[in-house]
C-alpha cells in the first residue's frame, strides 16, 4: 500500500479504470476512489469500455466515460481497479498503455506486468471485495470516509459478497468495516433495493426461460443452461437478472458449479460460472482468457450456444475425471 500512497501523492491527474462489463464492486471502488483523489486536490476521471449491463449500474453510467479529456502538458498516471491489468479494461485499454499504470485488485491471479519498473501493484485475494481495498487505502491516506464514498464502497462490498451471504466465519472484519460504512452513511436498505429491486417483468420471464432449460451434468454436480441470441434480441439487457438465476441454480441439492450461457452476437458467447467451495470456476474461466474468484467468474468465448458448451464441458470433464451424465 505505502507504494499505491507514492504513486498517488507523486501525480497530479488520474484515469480510475476498472475491467468491461463492469460490476458493482468495479463501479463502487473507481467512484470512491475518484472521490478520494479529488479530496486530496488531485484531478481524476472514472473510465470505463461498458457496457453497463446490470440494471442496479443504471444510475451510474452517466458518471463514467471512455473518451477521457486529458489536459496538454498534464502528467497523467492510471489506476485500474477490480483487474489485473489493461487487458481486462476493454476498448480503451490503448489508451491506458500510455501512462504508467497502479493496480488496486483483489483476484487470485494477476498477471499484469508493468510497462516500467517500479508501478505498484497492491492485491489482496483475501479479501471479498475491492472496495475494501480502496476502503484500506482512503484511510491510509488520512481520510475519513464521506457518505458518498461510504455508500459506493458498501455498494461494492454487498454486490461481491451476497450480501454477505458468501462470508464465512473468517470474514468478522468484512462485518467491521461494513459497520463503519453504515455509521458513515451508508444505507442497506437503499442499497439492497437499488441490488436486487426494480427488476422488469421482462427479466422475470427470461428468468423463467433459462431456469426452463437447465441441464444436469456429472451426476448432478454441474447445471448449464444459456440464452439464446433470440432471447437477447428480444428482451436485450433490461431481461438480465443474473442473481436471481445465480441462486436458484446454486440452491440446487447435490449442486456444485453452475454454467450459464448468453450469446449475444452470432459469433461469440459469454459464459458466467458459479460455485459453492469445492470446484475453483476461476480456474477454468482462466483455460478460455476469463477470470474471477473461485465462486464466480466469467469469459466470453469465440462460437455458438453448441460449441461453447462443449468446450465448457470438456473443462468440467478434465476436473470431475468420468463421462458427462
Amino acid at each position: 500500500m505505502e507504494e499505491i500512497i507514492q504513486f498517488i501523492n507523486s501525480g497530479s491527474f488520474f484515469l480510475v479504470a476498472g475491467h468491461k462489463e463492469p460490476d458493482g464492486d468495479c463501479v463502487g471502488s473507481q467512484l470512491a476512489m475518484r472521490s478520494a483523489l479529488l479530496r486530496l486536490g488531485k484531478k481524476a476521471e472514472v473510465c470505463s469500455a461498458g457496457p453497463f449491463k446490470r440494471s442496479e449500474l443504471r444510475n451510474y453510467a452517466d458518471q463514467f466515460t471512455a473518451t477521457p479529456e486529458i489536459p496538454d502538458g498534464v502528467s497523467c498516471k492510471v489506476i485500474i481497479i477490480d483487474c489485473s491489468g489493461t487487458d481486462r479494461t476493454g476498448d480503451i485499454q490503448n489508451l491506458l498503455k500510455k501512462f504508467p499504470c497502479a493496480v488496486i485488485d483483489h483476484h487470485a491471479a494477476i498477471n499484469y506486468t508493468p510497462s516500467t519498473p517500479n508501478e505498484p501493484v497492491y492485491i489482496d485475494s483475501n479479501a471479498p471485495s475491492c472496495t475494501l481495498l480502496i476502503y484500506r487505502l482512503i484511510k491510509a491516506l488520512g481520510l475519513e470516509i464521506t457518505e458518498e464514498e461510504a455508500s459506493c464502497l458498501f455498494f461494492g462490498l454487498c454486490t461481491d459478497t451476497g450480501f454477505f451471504r458468501f462470508l464465512t466465519e473468517k470474514d468478522s472484519g468484512v462485518l467491521d468495516t461494513a459497520a463503519e460504512l453504515i455509521r458513515r452513511g451508508a444505507n442497506p436498505k437503499k442499497i439492497n433495493g437499488l441490488i436486487y429491486g426494480g427488476r422488469s417483468l421482462n427479466s422475470r420471464i427470461m428468468t423463467g426461460r433459462i431456469l426452463s432449460r437447465i441441464e444436469s451434468y456429472f451426476d448432478g454436480k454441474l447445471l448449464l443452461s444459456y440464452e439464446t441470441l433470440e432471447d437477447f434480441n428480444a428482451f436485450g439487457l433490461e431481461g438480465r437478472d443474473s442473481e436471481a438465476l445465480n441462486q436458484s441454480m446454486l440452491a440446487t441439492e447435490g449442486i456444485e458449479a453452475t454454467v450459464i450461457i448468453r450469446q449475444e452476437c452470432a459469433d461469440s458467447c459469454t459464459v458466467s460460472f458459479r460455485s459453492l467451495d469445492k470446484i475453483d470456476v476461476a480456474k477454468i474461466a482462466s483455460n478460455f482468457g476469463g477470470g474471477g474468484h473461485k465462486n464466480a467468474s466469467g469469459v466470453t468465448i469465440k462460437g455458438g450456444i453448441t460449441f461453447v458448451k462443449e468446450k465448457i464441458l470438456e473443462a468440467f470433464g478434465d476436473i470431475y475425471k468420468y463421462p458427462q451424465k
